[in-house]
């Protein structure tokens, strides 16, 4: 606690290691965010296995991604709440610690069912991980800069989904599925010191944490997990001989989620805070999230099972194929952040948006006779939209946002691409058993039907995109 441990504050810290202290910050939760999406995304490439090993079809096997982000989704907006509880040191190395249990047992584990808790498990570890860079970089560093953190933070996050893939790849094909639930491991090893040294006690701002006057909505998180759950098991169930029960899930699910929103005017210290919905550019940016991050989400999922399903090849080699679009992510980020102003970042993100839309609905002309050259370009070109977006979205969305909902604003933007997330990858299992049914034989034609719906979702996220532009350059 913070007048136990005066060494620990952020002003000591600041002190003991100077103007360099933010950076270090900055590195230290980086390692935990790559932790997290690496276990996020490396297990897509070994969903074939994983389902011959368990016997899954596509709508049970796409829980394996969409129940670690359902979880994500659930634990984000505690973030706040626990940072004001326990502050920053307590709070990240408790998630490190839940991620790391989580990576591990997942991986010695013998059934499905226990894979699955353990995907959760690493997803509520992720959830509460993830907000607190863009926190730390909006509340630790001057505006000016702000473009420039974002680009260095998104440039070594993005290496984590990069490599991940390619990484998986190899391990799936050389030692089986489960050791890919090992590769998140150093990065939480490595995360562990570095935040026991460089992470302040306090809460954001500086402040001490408030043990009393900060109570968790409680009832708000419950009803919002029971709409996300209803939500996704109704999506899962729309294919098959249960689609009446699933679209009766579905209506519960919205029933639930009018309540937790009529809960939200309620409350004195509500989960959500549903004023950040009155800044028309923060109410369009989250609604961008939900949709980008159920299309990019919905893709990470698709492109390897495509590539291992219709296309007929190894794991290593559909790892393999999104490393040269990780490596251009990672810099065109950079390149984009240190370019990144108020004027420009909505612009940034409609053109991003645009080039995944075209990366996706090009998937088309891809079969079975395209070399890998063609889908190794297709990725790039996604991952250079991604690029354009990444470091813009996020601080578009918060522009003219007050200083005390930051932290809010923050978390719900990542909780809503997450949802969108979990959203994207359930639509797209139900949807590609749906169109492969339909297909027979035709693996590859239901494939690009679904790579087609995820260029539609494109398309409408930027038409709300378009929208956050600032207001001089809307009256043109």
């Amino acid at each position: 606690m913070p007048h136990s441990a005066p060494h620990a504050s952020l002003a000591a810290l600041r002190a003991r290691y100077g103007p360099r202290y933010r950076w270090y910050v900055l590195l230290t939760v980086m390692l935990g965010t790559m932790a997290s999406i690496m276990a996020s995304t490396i297990v897509n490439v070994a969903v074939p296995d994983m389902s011959l090993q368990f016997s899954l079809g596509q709508a049970q096997a796409q829980w394996l991604s969409a129940g670690f982000m359902a979880a994500m989704t659930v634990s984000m907006p505690v973030t706040p709440w626990l940072l004001n509880r326990f502050g920053y040191r307590r709070t990240y190395i408790g998630a490190i610690l839940l991620l790391l249990a989580g990576s591990i047992a997942g991986g010695l584990a013998n059934d499905y069912e226990l894979v699955l808790a353990m995907r959760v498990a690493e997803g509520l570890a992720a959830g509460i991980l993830q907000p607190i860079p863009a926190i730390i970089i909006l509340r630790g560093f001057e505006p000016s800069e702000q473009g420039k953190a974002m680009g260095l933070f998104g440039a070594g996050v993005v290496l984590a989904p990069a490599l991940g893939p390619s990484i998986g790849g190899v391990l799936v094909e050389w030692f089986g599925w489960r050791s890919i639930f090992f590769v998140a491991s150093p990065f939480c090893l490595l995360a562990l010191p570095l935040a026991a040294r460089l992470l302040p006690h306090s809460a954001p701002g500086g402040g001490e944490v408030n043990v009393e006057g900060t109570r968790l909505d409680i009832v708000g998180l419950f009803l919002v997990a029971v709409a996300i759950l209803l939500g996704l098991n109704g999506l899962s169930m729309l294919e098959g001989a249960d689609r009446l029960p699933g679209v009766a899930l579905m209506g519960a699910s919205l029933f639930v989620l009018a309540v937790f929103v009529a809960h939200l005017k309620r409350s004195a210290q509500p989960l959500i805070r549903l004023e950040l919905f009155k800044h028309a550019v923060f109410a369009r940016g989250a609604i961008v999230a939900f949709i980008y991050g159920s299309a990019l989400f919905g893709s990470t999922y698709l492109l390897p099972v495509f590539m291992q399903m219709a296309l007929a090849l190894p794991p290593s080699q559909a790892g393999a194929v999104l490393l040269p679009a990780g490596i251009v992510l990672a810099i065109v980020i950079p390149v984009v952040g240190r370019s990144s102003t108020p004027a420009n970042r909505s612009l940034y993100t409609v053109a991003g948006l645009a080039l995944l839309a075209v990366s996706f609905i090009a998937m088309v002309f891809v079969g079975v006779g395209s070399g890998l050259a063609s889908i190794v370009a297709l990725a790039v070109l996604g991952r250079v939209g991604l690029g354009c977006i990444l470091p813009s979205l996020n601080l578009a969305a918060m522009e003219g946002v007050q200083s005390g909902l930051i932290a809010q604003g923050t978390s719900l933007i990542n909780l809503l691409r997450q949802l969108g997330g979990a959203t994207g990858v359930g639509l797209i299992g139900v949807f590609l058993e749906w169109r492969l049914k339909a297909h027979g034989s035709d693996a590859v034609a239901a494939f690009h039907e679904a790579f087609v719906l995820l260029g539609v979702l494109m398309l409408l996220a930027i038409a709300v995109a378009w929208g956050m532009r600032p207001a001089h350059a809307r009256s043109r």
